[in-house]
């Protein structure tokens, strides 16, 4: 949101594949996975948890990195960089997968101090960035390079060159690593036995095969992937206004975990962990059960209401109407407002063309009664 308004979307249409249109679509939802598990996969009843280290892949970001790094915030707050990519190839491939891991969306998830409150910032896969060098595994150098798509750093070095240029960008450490598989994300929708969402008006589109009428319904994983696929049945069909979605799903998704009471069933808070540490990838800081845990627990009293949501304040590049750059004044309040740990800035986005609310009007949280799954549209 804008601070604590409303989640906003924006615009930017982009040339590329079908193929590679199909992936995008489902990685906005993959972050919001991602975010949702730190935000509220809290609770108790941890040695459920110790059998499922072996599921968690990590990495040494600390050390891939050196000391060239911003300093950790002092003020209590912790900032976590949150990632969807296609890398586990084998399943992802029938979302289009080709070959070459990629990383289409990303989040910034600010908790602040006292975990009572949280800010994300979602920052849109086609910004144009300046990349730092970054090593690749095997120790060849890729060169620093800009402006740049800012999911090219990723693409050509991995986790470790995410985060450097998340933080060459915005001037704040990274204190984690969170990145989720998006097949892993549809086991996981599909374990919580559906998420439940309103939507405002009928969304028909075929291209992501997505066919829902205005009202309540459960969502399984395959219709959740639909829903962030979708761009031509809400707004003005294009990758930003998905954002909105994304984010509008990820706090459905919250709502959902939290009004299924798992500690009160061990069977099915144990399947749930189980898919969803098979879909995560964190730093090595982070990669146990025990880890994770420790970090949601302390967000355990964070809900839905209290997590606010903000698109990076952007403009069509000059260079290219396909890609967007940061609006450098707003982006400094906003980072300002996260190294402060304080509420980013209702005004911040203004003139931003990430700011049409339209597409997070079309849906929202379901009531909290907990509906039957349904399979139909």
């Amino acid at each position: 949101m804008r601070g604590d308004q409303p989640p906003q979307s924006g615009s930017s249409p982009v040339g590329a594949s079908a193929g590679r249109r199909r992936r995008r679509r489902v990685l906005h939802v993959v972050a919001g996975t991602a975010a949702g598990l730190v935000l509220v996969a809290g609770g108790g009843a941890s040695y459920l948890y110790y059998r499922l280290n072996h599921n968690i892949h990590s990495v040494d970001i600390d050390h891939a990195l050196g000391r060239d790094r911003p300093r950790p915030l002092p003020n209590g707050s912790l900032d976590i960089l949150v990632l969807g990519s296609d890398s586990r190839s084998g399943a992802n491939a029938e979302y289009g997968h080709s070959g070459g891991a990629r990383s289409d969306t990303a989040m910034i998830v600010h908790l602040r101090k006292g975990r009572k409150a949280a800010s994300l910032v979602s920052i849109p896969r086609d910004t144009l960035v300046a990349r730092p060098a970054c090593a690749r595994p095997g120790g060849r150098t890729v060169p620093a390079a800009g402006p740049v798509m800012f999911n090219t750093a990723y693409q050509v070095g991995g986790p470790a060159c995410a985060v450097k240029t998340v933080e060459k960008l915005t001037g704040l450490r990274m204190d984690h690593y969170l990145e989720v598989d998006f097949t892993g994300f549809k086991h996981l929708v599909d374990a919580l036995d559906g998420v439940p969402l309103t939507t405002t008006r009928a969304i028909n589109d075929p291209k992501s095969h997505l066919k829902l009428s205005a009202g309540t319904h459960t969502l399984d994983g395959e219709q959740a992937l639909g829903l962030v696929r979708t761009r031509h049945g809400v707004a003005d069909g294009s990758d930003l206004a998905r954002i909105q979605l994304q984010q509008a799903f990820m706090k459905a998704l919250m709502n959902r975990v939290d009004g299924l009471g798992l500690l009160n069933s061990p069977g099915k808070l144990f399947s749930v962990a189980d898919t969803a540490t098979k879909a995560v990838t964190t730093d090595s800081s982070l990669g146990s059960v025990s880890r994770l845990m420790g970090l949601a627990q302390s967000a355990r009293h964070l809900g839905p209401g209290r997590v606010y949501t903000v698109t990076l304040p952007v403009r069509y590049a000059v260079s290219d109407p396909n890609r967007v750059e940061p609006i450098d004044r707003q982006a400094a309040r906003v980072w300002a407002a996260l190294r402060a740990d304080r509420p980013i800035p209702p005004d911040v986005t203004k003139g931003s063309v990430a700011a049409d609310p339209d597409a997070g009007k079309v849906v929202g949280a379901a009531p909290k009664a907990t509906p039957r799954p349904s399979r139909g549209h």
